[in-house]
């Protein structure tokens, strides 16, 4: 049943209006139609006629009739209308942070998406992982790290440091450390041609063993120049030799040597009795990173020896030899940019110690 039908009287304002809504070629096809509504039913039209020419059912001519009547052309706008509620609110975003605080289930060693999913029990997968990446949460990768414990850390660091920024006058400042147990292993290398075309090098999982050199490197702080002779172990007498070598290379000359805290560096007292030239400065506990010589070490793997392979243990020594020559010509230091070296407590920690 239509409702009967209402009055409608434009003013000059709103016919304009409505006139130039019907002439606009931009005008969407739902708002043309209300316009032409209002338009017909000022015009004394009736409803039925209304609608066979505008091409809609009677009970649409009479809403907008009446629309107009009460409200005008603001009641020809869409009136908001409530969306379809969301199924998952901060809520749920609050109860996955909250559940990623606690362990793993038995067995796992962390979370994933499946294993959230559920243990929440009401809440879809696809949104579990859309919240993490949203919050760029990565359940994968992992960051290690290495707190001193160290009482003297800031006065330990304090020399290192000021070694490397204002080296004593007409001294030489060495970083010194070992890399032990470099292994000289024979993989089968070549290119891997893909379907696609693309060729990738490879190496083989297969190897075969050679035998392992250790490789005593000192760094000279104002050149970055490097001396690498090689040994067979990492004992305190081999340490001693090297010592003996570097103190060789720089005759009557003053020594400051930076040195990580491996029991074979340290109780040398008389050997630095023998050498008064040379001082020992020892890096903080679990702080080897303030040793310059451990950035080279990385620069070394990098550069010389990841992805290759060598038939003998000779190969290997002169491989890692060619490579520290090379270095050497064109080396440079290594410039310290943090102006400030202090030893923080860390509070509201997040670590579990299992």
């Amino acid at each position: 049943m239509i409702p009967e039908a209402r009055e409608v009287h434009l003013s000059r304002k709103d016919r304009k209006v409505l006139e130039a809504c019907c002439r606009s070629p931009v005008t969407l096809q739902r708002d043309l139609k209300r316009a032409r509504i209002v338009l017909l039913a000022a015009d004394g039209r009736s409803t039925r006629s209304i609608a066979k020419e505008v091409g809609v059912q009677p009970r649409i001519v009479s809403l907008w009739r009446h629309r107009y009547a009460d409200h005008g052309l603001e009641g020809l706008q869409d009136k908001p209308r409530p969306g379809k509620q969301p199924i998952y609110t901060k809520t749920t975003d609050k109860r996955i942070l909250k559940l990623l605080d606690k362990p793993p289930p038995q067995g796992f060693a962390r979370w994933t998406g499946p294993l959230l999913a559920e243990a929440l029990g009401d809440v879809d997968v696809q949104y579990v992982w859309r919240f993490l990446r949203s919050h760029k949460i990565d359940l994968v990768a992992r960051k290690s790290w290495c707190e001193s414990n160290d009482p003297n850390f800031t006065a330990k660091a304090a020399d290192v440091v000021g070694l490397y920024v204002a080296p004593p006058a007409k001294a030489i400042v060495l970083c010194v450390d070992e890399k032990p147990s470099i292994q000289a292993l024979e993989r089968a290398q070549g290119y891997l041609k893909l379907p696609n075309g693309r060729a990738l090098t490879g190496q083989s999982h297969d190897y075969k063993r050679h035998g392992t050199t250790t490789l005593f490197a000192a760094l000279e702080v104002a050149t970055g120049k490097i001396i690498a002779p090689h040994s067979k172990r990492r004992r305190r007498v081999e340490f001693l030799d090297f010592m003996n070598s570097v103190t060789a290379t720089f005759p009557n000359r003053k020594l400051h040597v930076i040195l990580d805290n491996l029991n074979t560096h340290k109780k040398n007292e008389d050997w630095l009795k023998a050498h008064p030239n040379v001082q020992f400065h020892f890096t903080p506990t679990s702080a080897s990173w303030l040793n310059q010589v451990e950035v080279w070490f990385s620069i070394l793997q990098g550069q010389s020896l990841s992805g290759t392979s060598f038939t003998s243990l000779k190969q290997l020594q002169e491989h890692i030899d060619a490579y520290v020559n090379a270095y050497n010509d064109r080396a440079e230091p290594f410039v310290w940019t943090k102006k400030k070296v202090r030893q923080r407590r860390f509070k509201g920690r997040r670590i579990t110690q299992l």
